[in-house]
């Protein structure tokens, strides 16, 4: 399942959900690499 994160006040990275940790952030994998930020709320 794709995610979107927010890494800092203005870069977004999307890719595939890797696992969310215990302080709410979540990782995603793109490629080879990993990133860890805040989930993206969906729009209504």
């Amino acid at each position: 399942m794709f995610r979107t994160i927010t890494i800092g006040t203005c870069v977004s990275v999307q890719g595939l959900f890797v696992r969310q940790l215990e302080d709410g952030r979540v990782v995603v994998r793109v490629e080879d690499r990993q990133f860890v930020g805040k989930p993206v709320t969906k729009a209504a």
